[in-house]
């Protein structure tokens, strides 16, 4: 008894232990073995075209019935040695391609899957209070803006916190090139940096500017004094302040203030900011001739102009600014417009 327990063992470990290359190779020796024990015992109608046909179905013990031994020696053949083989390497087929899919799907929500990105949005940093909330409300926008896909790059003992939603790496640090590699940080669009702690944001930040400076780079920093820090080193970063001071300030001097902004940058109720770049190739024109037929054709209100492209747009502009291909207008609306008819704005200016 002991002696077949301790076989059991050994096979076990053998056949879990066991290449994919090893079990092709078995499935060969299987399939040879088979035709010519079948062509030795005059099987001829088996071991015809339709061999590999009748093979599977038998060794899988699906048994059709349309194809079946007729000699006394192919009856012995398959009842003793192609079932009972045959059956036992389709078990460990699908076992193992069972747990293959299941170790793929295990890497994804452990961080540890190579990725195939481009033009996504890259979040770095976990942060317990901002972070969940952030990823839904970016897959919200994502969905409505190209769907463009998200990946979660974190360095905290954690599994992805939305499986299925949006793409998930864990690295050793936020410094890591191989985490980061996997996260195909060259290859994102938009970058959100918004660690634990300031000193970690300030580091990732650095380390992400030096490896894609083309991208839309966004941290967010408790301190200012490290944001304009980091302004000095990588001018097109865009730092993100902390304003729960002034949220406070504006709301006791002018009640509702709050509800008001946080109407403003919720994307799934109410009226929303959304930003648009002037297409190439439109005449300049003025504010007024943007205002106006935003206005009236799509219920929308621009509230600033980036008329520089430096990042800092000018809020509540002169009805004479002149507007050229290439800036960023702000606008308020329901939903972000994604057909606006520049040619039909134009011809009213």
């Amino acid at each position: 008894m002991q002696v077949f327990k301790s076989l059991r063992k050994l096979l076990n470990r053998h056949f879990k232990n066991m290449k994919w290359q090893a079990v092709l190779a078995l499935l060969l020796l299987y399939g040879l073995s088979s035709w010519l024990f079948l062509e030795w015992a005059g099987e001829s109608n088996l071991t015809g075209s339709d061999y590999i046909y009748w093979l599977i179905v038998t060794a899988s013990t699906v048994g059709y019935g349309d194809l079946s031994p007729e000699t006394a020696t192919g009856k012995a053949l398959v009842a003793f040695y192609i079932i009972p083989f045959g059956l036992g390497l389709f078990a460990l087929v699908v076992g193992k391609f069972a747990a293959f899919s299941a170790f793929q799907w295990r890497k994804g929500v452990m961080g540890l899957k190579e990725l195939n990105l481009s033009n996504h949005i890259v979040v770095v940093g976990w942060n317990e209070v901002r972070t969940l909330p952030l990823l839904k409300l970016l897959q919200t926008e994502a969905k409505n803006n190209l769907n463009r896909e998200i990946c979660l790059c974190v360095a905290d003992e954690m599994e992805n916190p939305m499986p299925g939603h949006i793409e998930f790496v864990r690295t050793v640090s936020l410094n890591d090139d191989e985490g980061l590699n996997r996260a195909n940080i060259e290859d994102a669009s938009t970058i959100i940096i918004d660690c634990a702690h300031d000193d970690q944001t300030l580091s990732a930040a650095l380390n992400i500017y030096n490896r894609n400076p083309q991208a839309h780079i966004i941290t967010y920093f408790r301190d200012e004094s490290l944001s304009n820090l980091l302004k000095q080193h990588c001018p097109t970063i865009e730092c993100t302040p902390s304003v729960s001071t002034e949220m406070l300030v504006k709301s006791a001097m002018d009640p509702g203030s709050s509800i008001l902004h946080h109407e403003l940058l919720n994307t799934t109720t109410g009226m929303t900011q959304f930003s648009v770049v002037v297409p190439e190739g439109l005449p300049e024109m003025s504010v007024r001739d943007l205002y106006v037929p935003l206005k009236e054709n799509y219920g929308a209100t621009l509230i600033a102009v980036d008329l520089d492209n430096d990042g800092k747009p000018e809020v509540n502009p002169s009805l004479d600014k002149r507007v050229r291909s290439g800036c960023t207008i702000y606008y308020i609306a329901q939903s972000r417009l994604k057909a606006l008819d520049w040619a039909a704005i134009t011809q009213l200016s």
